[in-house]
């Protein structure tokens, strides 16, 4: 069964909230050996919890000035 066929059968019938649930299990799948339970899945943050996290790394950093020293990395004139 293709990713597409998952998708449409099983997948795009789910509510929203299980939409989350599944991302989540699949996200903590990704990032951690530890089994998947109930309790864990939970536990994982939301996107929206992240908001802000390492705002003081970039705090004195002019936005325009970094992105032209990346470009500048990727195609030396």
């Amino acid at each position: 069964m293709s990713i597409e066929q998952i998708y449409e059968r099983y997948i795009k019938v789910l509510s929203s909230s299980e939409k989350r649930r599944l991302m989540k299990m699949i996200n903590q799948g990704w990032t951690s050996d530890a089994p998947l339970s109930e309790e864990n899945v939970h536990a994982a943050p939301s996107i929206l919890e992240l908001h802000g996290l390492g705002r003081e790394i970039w705090q004195d950093v002019d936005a325009q000035a970094y992105v032209d020293r990346l470009r500048d990395e990727w195609d030396p004139q």
